[in-house]
């Protein structure tokens, strides 16, 4: 199976402006390097004319850098320095380094002025419509940088991986669903290529795969993760799996990395013999996510997620409020930050959420959809192919609720909220979790609701809001939303409310 997501091999270029002492960029350039450690390429070229430009960039191509960072030792040429941004083929940073001492003429001769050489570098940058990351305080000590330059990391495999995915769906979306039902101009608008298929397409597909050889050793890491209790459709599932891996490898085409957007329901468990999710959280949990419903912008939300973690994520519903009793028994005073009643609520899907982030000590197990069940089955009977979820409480944990989305007006916008899973049991079926959020009622309110969001978001476990931030800043939205803290209002918030 294909690797996808990007591996980053960091570069640092420094700059120099030529009526600066060039050994003043290449001695804090070291310094950063040394600082940073064995996993960046340390380009020797230092930047003060265009000519010099190209040969710095041909240098960090030739050492297979895909993301670089270039530092300002001190003031730094503006055109050379942006151009850099133009003719690498990757995501850039720029940072600046802060004067080291007064000390023994520290800042006469030794003097950079890279705080005020930022302000032109970013000038210049905006001139030629150039795209870079500039860290919240982009000055600092060789220490300081090292560390902004690790930070971007995460982003620029994001960004990295965004430049070379491919959505790949099945199925029109489910009538009613016109929430995960968004305009796709958005994705060609970031550089994301989707194609889409139909189910029978799929339902085709299945069909050839069955004796597939690889299916005993599927079969044999569902037992082994304990995803066998219904041990007659372990067949089934595993030549799904080993189905949605070769469409996958098949249908890449020019781009590296894919993930999927399916159809689920309600003609998916009949057709089929099962329900999707087991086989969808095993995905996740190998770097690909499968967006339930056709959620093609949950899709993407979740892979970029997967990409700032290097780790499995999920999609869930921002599904249903929490009991006052089971608030007042299990949350009340017993958590560090104190959740208000609407700071809390469940997330909820079916069963797609990877058994690596469930609750171990609660026996998470693969059973069946209880509303599909309602639906799709004769009334009394014993579950058939509405079997193949994966349920049970989701571990407690620091996550990062978020998602990228376009409105109807095909504008992209996004919201990032950090807060927690709880260690309050559920009470409850489907892969589900108690979640607290600092101020989410009015986060539901003044953002989810307002801004018109569907029910779906994606769900990264840790707080990695600074890096979606940053991602969503570079890829252009102008609207991202987060949850404000009490006291500060939403620009819709009624202040006498």
């Amino acid at each position: 199976m294909f690797k996808n997501i990007p591996d980053v091999k960091l570069g640092i270029i420094a700059v120099s402006r030529d009526c600066f002492i060039i050994s003043l960029s290449e001695s804090r350039r070291a310094a950063i390097a040394k600082a940073y450690g064995s996993d960046l390429y340390e380009c020797k070229v230092t930047v003060e004319n265009e000519a010099d430009m190209l040969k710095a960039v041909e240098d960090v191509k030739k050492a297979g850098c895909n993301a670089l960072c270039v530092f300002l030792g001190n003031f730094g040429p503006e055109t050379p320095e942006t151009l850099i941004a133009k003719n690498f083929d990757g995501p850039v940073m720029y940072a600046a380094a802060a004067e080291s001492s007064y000390k023994n003429g520290g800042l006469i001769d030794g003097r950079g002025d890279a705080y005020c050489g930022v302000l032109n570098c970013s000038y210049n940058l905006g001139l030629r419509h150039l795209k870079a990351v500039l860290p919240e305080y982009p000055v600092g000590t060789a220490e300081e940088v090292a560390q902004m330059m690790k930070d971007f990391v995460p982003v620029a495999r994001a960004l990295i991986g965004l430049a070379h995915l491919k959505i790949i769906t099945f199925g029109p979306r489910p009538q009613d669903f016109f929430a995960c039902n968004a305009p796709i101009k958005g994705l060609y608008d970031i550089g994301v290529e989707i194609q889409e298929n139909s189910e029978l397409d799929l339902l085709v597909a299945y069909k050839a795969h069955k004796d597939d050889p690889r299916i005993k050793d599927v079969i044999a890491e569902m037992k082994a993760e304990g995803g066998d209790a219904f041990p007659e459709m372990l067949e089934r599932m595993a030549q799904f799996e080993v189905t949605l891996l070769d469409w996958a490898e098949k249908n890449k085409g020019a781009r590296d990395y894919v993930v999927f957007a399916d159809k689920c329901w309600p003609a998916f468990p009949q057709a089929f013999g099962f329900e999707p999710c087991y086989v969808n959280s095993r995905l996740a949990a190998k770097g690909i996510p499968v967006a339930c419903e056709v959620d093609i912008f949950g899709a993407l939300s979740e892979y970029i997620g997967t990409c700032v973690t290097g780790a499995p994520v999920t999609l869930l519903d921002i599904n249903n409020t929490v009991p006052q009793d089971l608030y007042d028994d299990e949350i009340k005073g017993k958590t560090k930050y104190p959740y208000k009643l609407t700071d809390t609520f469940m997330g909820f899907h079916c069963g797609n959420t990877p058994f690596c982030r469930l609750d171990k000590s609660r026996k998470p197990a693969v059973k069946y959809q209880l509303i599909q069940h309602r639906l799709l089955e004769p009334k009394g009977s014993e579950p058939d192919f509405t079997r193949g979820t994966l349920e049970g409480d989701i571990a407690a944990g620091d996550i990062t609720f978020f998602r990228l989305q376009t409105r109807a007006d095909t504008k992209l916008q996004a919201y990032i909220a950090q807060g927690e899973v709880l260690e309050a049991q559920t009470h409850s079926f489907g892969g589900i979790g108690v979640f607290g959020i600092p101020e989410m009622g009015r986060f539901y309110r003044h953002v989810l609701v307002s801004k018109q969001y569907p029910h779906h978001g994606a769900v990264a476990f840790g707080h990695v809001g600074k890096a979606l931030y940053t991602i969503f800043q570079y890829l252009g939205i102008e609207d991202i939303a987060y949850n404000q803290p009490a006291g500060v209002l939403y620009k819709d918030e009624n202040p006498f409310a």
